[in-house]
């Protein structure tokens, strides 16, 4: 039996400030020394506890506020398999797919989700699925599937390099 996935459940307009306090932004670049300050204003119980395989569920405008791309990266570095909100700042959007981080879309699954519902992402037939009942998601595009599964876009870009005949 697969073990279910914590959902660590906000709100609205989760700004870049709240996933990665910009007093660190000088400070911090790589994975590891991002990953411990993840969420640290917001929910301090975060980056202590949180596991590969998790999910974060959001209300609209998540990633909303500044162009970085640390908080992307510590997202994915701590294994969150995918961030689920009703809406994505743009901004932050194209950061994830460059870290390789799956965001989706699904204002219903949100709505329908309660505190302690077990959910699973079913990405072959591009649902979630929340207390036991499927909400559909557009599907993925291939090249953002191909990306995060080589990791992020350098990872993508240097594999396709590889290939191309010389």
């Amino acid at each position: 039996m697969d073990q279910q996935p914590k959902v660590w459940h906000y709100g609205d307009d989760i700004n870049t400030d709240m996933l990665f306090p910009g007093k660190y932004t000088y400070t911090c670049s790589t994975a590891e020394e991002i990953k411990p300050h993840l969420l640290e204003d917001l929910d301090p119980n975060f980056a202590k506890q949180v596991k590969p395989g998790d999910l974060i569920f959001a209300g609209k405008n998540f990633g909303c506020g500044s162009s970085r791309e640390q908080p992307a990266l510590g997202l994915k570095a701590v294994g969150i398999q995918a961030v689920v909100a009703k809406s994505f700042a743009r901004i932050f959007y194209r950061a994830a797919i460059n870290q390789g981080l799956l965001l989706i879309e699904c204002p219903a699954a949100i709505e329908a989700y309660r505190d302690g519902d077990p959910v699973r992402l079913d990405l072959a037939n591009s649902a979630i699925i929340v207390a036991g009942k499927p909400f559909p998601f557009p599907t993925l595009p291939p090249e953002i599937i191909a990306i995060r599964d080589a990791g992020g876009l350098l990872e993508y870009t240097r594999k396709k390099l590889m290939q191309t005949p010389r």
